[in-house]
């Protein structure tokens, strides 16, 4: 029996990337609130007492850019400079320009904004239907994040990071080997009271408890300080934290990030598509685990290529699958906009602790309704 390990790793929402990240999603979801139909390619970088906006963005209305970054930033926390960044004092810097009109030609007439490829994931281990690794690292990180603003610990800062590594025998998730936790911190605070209170309310909170046995690893802050975060620490940049984003390093990632970009760039809406059909394959018992894949040139509707690998663990074979898929969906831009009602403000809350695995409002590619009709299609009893 095959023994291997995986890890991935998450991080909070006060991490600089996932700044620049909810900023960017932010500034859609201000537009699409207005303009459903506005196109937004929106890019941040955040560094110590700045956040830099660019990009392109074609709409009918208008928004506050500097508004929606301060806004932002006060939630996340960011509300004193000795962190790095103040919401009510920083400078904000816009660059914005218009979608170019050549890419527009294209996606006017419904094809793709752009050319790539795109992969979805779904593995029958968790009840969310996701790697086990990537689902405890973002419940780490959010159960941190939540004792912060709930001032259940009041010496935390925005910034933090997870990381679990799990051991996997034939296939199957079996313990989990380490776990690490990294959260900034008031200087004050030692570091006996950071590790006590961390493995007290975020680790045995979270964990379950009989993946963990006397050889895992747990380490809290293993550097010993993490006074210094955020963007006074790191450069913040959109679109950095893709495999926090997806799977967490299972299974294939394409070309390009997902915030700050609207459904007509199938980097987002097709990678969302494909994540909700092979997550409905999974429910429906076609397989155990399966990865979706397609790929799309710029301007062209359908996609140039729809494939299906479930790693010898389906009931039929791929083929079959594929055909099937290709009667049940529409992959077209404008079929995937429609399917899952994708021109709303749904986007801020995606940028932080993985665009997948959550049965929340608006996560529509979560939505397992396609369960029936699959079994269907595939003979399925």
């Amino acid at each position: 029996m095959a023994r291997y390990f995986i890890t991935s790793e998450s991080v909070t929402e006060g991490h600089p990337d996932k700044v620049c990240d909810q900023v960017s999603d932010a500034i859609l979801d201000a537009i699409l609130d207005k303009d459903p139909f506005g196109r937004v390619a929106c890019e941040t970088l955040a560094t110590r007492g700045m956040i830099f906006v660019a990009g392109e963005i074609s709409t009918s209305c208008y928004v506050e850019i500097p508004e929606i970054v301060r806004a932002l930033l006060y939630e996340v926390g960011y509300t004193d400079s000795d962190m790095g960044i103040d919401a009510r004092t920083c400078a904000v810097i816009s660059a914005i320009q218009e979608q170019s009109s050549d890419i527009a030609l294209g996606v006017n007439i419904g094809g793709a904004g752009d050319q790539g490829m795109m992969y979805g994931y779904a593995t029958r281990e968790t009840p969310e239907l996701m790697p086990l690794p990537i689902m405890v690292a973002h419940k780490l990180v959010r159960r941190l994040t939540e004792i912060r603003k709930s001032n259940i610990v009041q010496y935390l800062h925005p910034d933090g990071k997870s990381q679990v590594t799990v051991e996997y025998e034939d296939a199957r998730p079996r313990r989990i080997d380490t776990i690490i936790l990294s959260a900034q911190h008031h200087p004050d605070v030692s570091n006996e009271k950071l590790h006590t209170d961390l493995k007290k309310l975020v680790i045995d909170e979270i964990v379950d408890k009989e993946l963990i046995d006397e050889n895992t690893k747990i380490l809290i802050n293993p550097t010993g300080r993490f006074v210094i975060g955020g963007p006074h620490g790191d450069t913040g940049v959109t679109g950095r934290k893709i495999m926090v984003d997806t799977y967490g390093s299972i299974g294939h990632h394409g070309g390009g990030c997902f915030s700050g970009k609207d459904p007509t760039k199938v980097d987002r809406s097709a990678s969302y598509m494909a994540r909700y059909v092979a997550k409905n394959l999974v429910a429906a018992g076609v397989c155990e685990r399966v990865e979706v894949s397609l790929s799309y040139a710029i301007g062209v509707a359908e996609p140039t290529s729809i494939a299906v690998d479930t790693f010898k663990t389906g009931k039929v074979n791929d083929e079959k699958i594929v055909s099937a898929l290709k009667k049940l969906f529409d992959f077209t831009p404008q079929g995937i906009i429609d399917k899952l009602n994708l021109r709303r403000p749904i986007y801020r809350r995606t940028a932080c602790y993985g665009h997948f695995g959550r049965e929340e409002d608006g996560f529509s590619w979560e939505i397992c309704d396609m369960v029936t009709p699959l079994r269907q299609e595939l003979g399925i009893e």
